[in-house]
């Protein structure tokens, strides 16, 4: 366990999770502003595994967490901590069943806390500009817009956001 909020624990990932995992990345919905590709079973399993195999690395900057929902042990998303030293980055994915249900901001929240005894000196969050849901639990849990630009990725107007710890 990394950490817990209310309703949620937040977990490293496990080959169990394949299936959810690949309803999460095989679902364009979930993925229209993140990557916006839908991989198949095979190549998803291929990106569990290799997730996974980076808890085991001396060095690791790039960590993706399974969020579980406490109640009934389902797996509902992914949280990511990007940490690179200057901007640490957050972002997360839920399964589409679990929308509008206040997940985001609790998990936001709930690593938050957890970056601060970590000591991190900020987190930064991007949001491509029509994805308002994300954007509005940033915003209040007050991070502030730093820069707006067109993504290279996805060539959408992006904003990115930031939160001094």
């Amino acid at each position: 366990m990394i950490f817990v909020t209310e309703r949620t624990l937040i977990r490293k990932l496990t080959l169990e999770d394949l299936e959810p995992f690949h309803q999460l990345e095989s679902n364009s919905n979930v993925l229209k502003y993140a990557t916006g590709e839908v991989k198949n079973l095979e190549e998803n399993r291929t990106e569990l595994l290799d997730l996974m195999s980076r808890y085991q690395l001396h060095y690791n900057d790039f960590w993706i967490y399974a969020i579980e929902r406490k109640s009934d042990k389902q797996f509902i998303g992914t949280l990511a901590l990007v940490k690179d030293g200057i901007d640490d980055k957050i972002g997360y994915r839920f399964l589409e069943k679990y929308w509008r249900n206040g997940y985001g901001f609790e998990v936001c929240e709930g690593t938050i806390n957890y970056c601060k005894k970590l000591k991190f000196k900020k987190l930064v969050g991007y949001v491509v500009d029509e994805n308002k849901a994300s954007a509005k639990i940033l915003e209040k849990l007050n991070f502030k817009i730093v820069k707006k630009f067109i993504s290279e990725d996805l060539k959408l107007p992006e904003t990115k956001y930031e939160l001094i710890l």
